[in-house]
Parts: structure tokens; C-alpha cells; sequence
């Protein structure tokens, strides 16, 4: 009897359940070296009292575990003397279908496309063109709505309010003008203060205000402008950089971060337009910024449930709730990504000194971006490579060098799952599931 205790507890290994921040569910526990994922989103499903059965991830050490606990342990020859720790993340609970083919093109503009942007509801998308136009078109029907006439030179940048009321567009002209997505008409004459191109436009969260109003852009001319589309006018002017400003953001503890070819990162108030803190540690232009919470401000109170609000309350309300719920306990958090081949992690309300500092590219950063649910961390460069890191951490995950150009852009599916980049190569890549699934699909 003895001995087949001795074999029993040999067959099991202690482990013990934590979520990203490290918090335990429960007390370790032994588990049968035969238990798998599956097995442990019964558990976790169970210690938590979800009354709807959630997906989950789960990780070692930052490896997926896709296999039984037994295979993982013998495969990595780790001990199971010391317990063994897993940490449990929430997954979407709907799933984007994997790109396979082009669906549908869809004609209208007579110059390149510089920007496009999906509605908050996804219901619709914008186009920005070199042909001075913006262009709205119906997602569902993949047919035009309505085509934008006004601005006098590229349209280089447009932003949906996050209630879906408006659509801003900023041009190489340095104008911006605000649309009524229902009817494609302007909303009064356009928003004249920069001296130079607009290079950048975020809106206001919902859950700090709603109706959405307020919205900042940043310029060439190295200045940020918060304006107030039913004043029609510029009410606040953000300067402070000595060179243009690349980027801006708006988070959503309700502060304007603005990033520069001066090499700084600004931090600013939104009620008086006062400067609250520098982020400096970059050597070159800063080029991007990314919010961990980025996608949940960017869509406000809507999800994959097409939920629809009866008043601008109801829908604060929902955005508030969706976007405490994304950010937890941690704080928000902040990515650059610069010319001098390096991405800085930030919490600018704990401190002005970069979390972790991300080295690898070996040429420019040109873009960063997190998932929509701020656990991965992806980089474009031009290096022709992406790089995946732990949103949380920063630590390196992946490398991905299938493109034979720089590479420009990135973005994620809303579930988390997939990763999309374009480059010079003319081509996009999709990069799909977790750190070790997204290691094995690539379709150009």
C-alpha cells in the first residue's frame, strides 16, 4: 500500500493557480500529471463560481501549455519536487475566423488610401485618401455610403468618436474637419490652428465623457490641439516640444500623452492643458505610442454583442464597466517605440522611469501595438521583422521574419488571436493564437 502511494503521489504533481498579476487562486493543490488545458478551465471555471464557463489560457514560465501537465514536465525537465506555478488567462469568448482569402475589394478611391478606421460597432468603416476625400463605407453590404468632399490636400489621418457619433479626418494641409457618418456631411466649416500636417487625432474616452466631444490632434508643427466639436473651435493648445509631434494619445485616466521628434514623451492634464510629467530615456524620434487599454477606448461600450444604448448615460455606463474590467487592478500602460531601435515600457502614474526598456530590432521601430485584452505586446520595424513581447512584463516572446521588406503597420483581431502586418513587401501576413500557436501560421 506503501508503494502505491508512493507511486500515486509521483503521478501527481503541486501546483498552483495564479492570474497575470500574480494573485493565487485558491492554495497549491496536486494535480494528475495527465490533467490539461482542458482540464484546468474546469478548475478555474469552478474556483471562480462562473455561472457561464469562460475559456482560458494557460502559461509556465511564459510557455503556453497545450499539452497534458505530464508532457510539458517531461518535455522541459522540470522538477516537480517544487510547486509548480500556472498562471490562468481569460480569453475572448468569440473567435475571429482566421483570414484565408480576399472577401471583396472595394473601389472608389482615385488615389492611394493613407488611413483607414472601423466604427466603433463595427458597423462601418472610413477612408482617408491622397484624393482629398474621405470615404464611409457599409461593412455589412461591402458597398460605399457616402464619399467626404472638403478638405483641399491628402487626408493623412482619421478617428471615430468611441460613441460613433463623429468622424474626424486631419489633412496634410494641417486642417481637420469633423463628419456626420450618417449623412457623409461636414459638421460646420473646417478646424483651421496648425501650421503643418496633422500626424495624429484621439478622442476623448466615453466613460469620462459622454456625448463625446472633445478630441486631440497632434501636428508637424509641434504643437497639440484639443478641440470641442459642438464649440466648433480649438480650446486648448498643448505646446512644449521643441520638434514635431508623431503621436498622441488619449488615456483613459483622462490624460494626453504626445510623443516627438524631440525624443520626449509628454504627459498632460486635460482640464487646463498643463504639462504633468516628461518621459524621457529614448535617443532618437519617438514614432509610436500604444495603450494597454487602447482598444476598450477606442470602441467605448461596445463589443462583440452588438448591444445598442438608448442615451449617452446608459452608454458611459457600459464603458466604464468594460474598461475597468480590462484594466484590473495593474495600471494603464504605455509603449514608444523609437528611431533608435528600442521600445521603452512605461506606467507613467507609478513612476517617470521606464518599466523595462525592450531591445532586439536592428533597425527603426515604426509601430507598436497591444492586443485588445493587454496581454501581448506587438512591434513593427524596419527591420522586416515583428516581434512579440509579454504586454505585462515586456519580456521578448516571438520573432516573426517572413516579410522581404520594412515592415509598416500592425494591428490585432479583437479576440486577441490573430496579428496582422503590412509592409513594403506589398504583402500582409497574419500571425495567429498564442506565443507558441502564433509560431506556426503565416498566410500571405
Amino acid at each position: 500500500m506503501e508503494a502505491a502511494g508512493d507511486r500515486e503521489m509521483v503521478n501527481n504533481v503541486m501546483c498552483l493557480l495564479t492570474d497575470p498579476d500574480g494573485t493565487p487562486l485558491g492554495s497549491a493543490m496536486y494535480l494528475p500529471q495527465n490533467a490539461g488545458p482542458h482540464q484546468l478551465q474546469q478548475i478555474v471555471n469552478q474556483l471562480l463560481n462562473n455561472e457561464e464557463k469562460l475559456p482560458y489560457a494557460f502559461y509556465i514560465s511564459d510557455q503556453e501549455l497545450v499539452v497534458p501537465l505530464g508532457t510539458y514536465l517531461e518535455k522541459h525537465k522540470v522538477s516537480v519536487e517544487k510547486v509548480l506555478s500556472i498562471v490562468y488567462q481569460p480569453q475572448a469568448v468569440f473567435r475571429i475566423r482566421p483570414v484565408s482569402r480576399c472577401s471583396a475589394t472595394i473601389a472608389g478611391h482615385t488615389e492611394p488610401v493613407l488611413s483607414v478606421a472601423f466604427s466603433p460597432d463595427g458597423q462601418q468603416l472610413a477612408s482617408g485618401s491622397g484624393d482629398t476625400t474621405v470615404r464611409l463605407w457599409d461593412l455589412n453590404t461591402q458597398t460605399p455610403l457616402y464619399t467626404c468632399t472638403g478638405h483641399k490636400n491628402w487626408v493623412l489621418c482619421i478617428a471615430w468618436s468611441p460613441d460613433g457619433k463623429y468622424l474626424v479626418s486631419g489633412s496634410m494641409a494641417g486642417e481637420l474637419q469633423c463628419w456626420d457618418p450618417q449623412t457623409g456631411k461636414p459638421l460646420g466649416p473646417p478646424l483651421k490652428g496648425h501650421k503643418k500636417w496633422i500626424t495624429g487625432i484621439a478622442w476623448e474616452p466615453v466613460h469620462l465623457n459622454a456625448p463625446c466631444r472633445r478630441f486631440v490632434s497632434a501636428s508637424k508643427d509641434g504643437d497639440a490641439r484639443i478641440w470641442d466639436v459642438s464649440l466648433k473651435r480649438c480650446v486648448m493648445c498643448l505646446t512644449g516640444h521643441t520638434l514635431a509631434v508623431t503621436c498622441v494619445k488619449w488615456g483613459g485616466d483622462g490624460m494626453i500623452y504626445t510623443g516627438s521628434q524631440d525624443c520626449i514623451i509628454k504627459v498632460w492634464e486635460t482640464s487646463q492643458g498643463k504639462l504633468i510629467r516628461e518621459l524621457r530615456g529614448h535617443g532618437h524620434w519617438v514614432n509610436s505610442l500604444a495603450l494597454s487599454t487602447e482598444y476598450v477606448l477606442r470602441t467605448g461600450a461596445f463589443d462583440h454583442t452588438s448591444k445598442q444604448y438608448s442615451s449617452p448615460e446608459e452608454m458611459k455606463k457600459a464603458a466604464l464597466e468594460r474598461y475597468n474590467k480590462m484594466k484590473g487592478n495593474a495600471p494603464e500602460r504605455l509603449v514608444s517605440g523609437s528611431d533608435d531601435f528600442t521600445m521603452f515600457l512605461w506606467e507613467p502614474f507609478v513612476s517617470k522611469r521606464p518599466k523595462t526598456r525592450l531591445t532586439g530590432h536592428q533597425q527603426l521601430v515604426n509601430h507598436v501595438c497591444f492586443s485588445p485584452d493587454g496581454q501581448w505586446l506587438a512591434s513593427a520595424s524596419f527591420d522586416k521583422s515583428v516581434k512579440l513581447w509579454n504586454g505585462i512584463t515586456g519580456k521578448f516572446v516571438a520573432a516573426f521574419r517572413g516579410h522581404v521588406g520594412a515592415v509598416y503597420q500592425i494591428s490585432w483581431s479583437a479576440d486577441s488571436r490573430l496579428l496582422l502586418s503590412g509592409s513594403k513587401d506589398s504583402t500582409l501576413k497574419v500571425a495567429s493564437g498564442g506565443k507558441d500557436r502564433m509560431l506556426k501560421l503565416w498566410m500571405g
